[in-house]
């Protein structure tokens, strides 16, 4: 799906998908390769504590998704390629490894977002978006939530799932 010529998207386009960014120091604290759940308030980290604190979330957990860590990682990789949303916003800290986040833009087209160690980054509810390994096949993350965790995936089309309708509202629609 890659455009030819590539065309670099500016993080203000994704910003005003929804989109947020952080830029982490992960090189300085040291996570497990499997921590389901994980609490939050472990966080050592004083700017992962602060974000923790400021957006409410309650809840987390760490995941390698690679051959070695992840039971059935073909099917897993497959089902996170299909296009889909959540009905909640969709926070990663990548810890360890990289892959690519793929989020629909104002036209529909895709932009594919290459997340690395130390990217911290929060996909808005109802957004349509993808994920993938790259090719190294292994990213290392934290999830984290508001609450209890909800990983249901509402495949596309739903453009009448109240979350997707709360995302058009607020991100496409024209302002008036």
């Amino acid at each position: 799906n890659k455009l030819e010529p590539n065309e670099v998207v500016t993080p203000g386009v994704l910003r005003e998908l929804g989109l947020s960014y952080w830029k982490m120091d992960a090189d300085s604290f040291t996570y497990p390769v499997k921590s389901v759940p994980w609490d939050p308030k472990d966080a050592v980290d004083p700017r992962l504590s602060k974000i923790r604190d400021d957006r409410g979330y309650s809840y987390a957990d760490i995941i390698t998704v690679h051959p070695d860590h992840l039971p059935g990682y073909e099917d897993k990789v497959k089902a996170f390629f299909e296009e889909h949303i959540h009905d909640a916003e969709e926070i990663r800290y990548i810890v360890g490894g990289s892959g690519y986040f793929d989020v629909r833009d104002l036209k529909d087209r895709w932009i594919r977002v290459h997340v690395k160690k130390g990217d911290l980054m929060t996909l808005p509810e109802g957004i349509y978006h993808r994920f993938t390994t790259d090719e190294t096949d292994m990213i290392h993350a934290m999830r984290l939530f508001i609450g209890q965790p909800v990983w249901t995936p509402f495949n596309r089309p739903c453009e009448d799932h109240p979350s997707r309708k709360k995302f058009v509202e607020e991100y496409l629609s024209p302002e008036e």
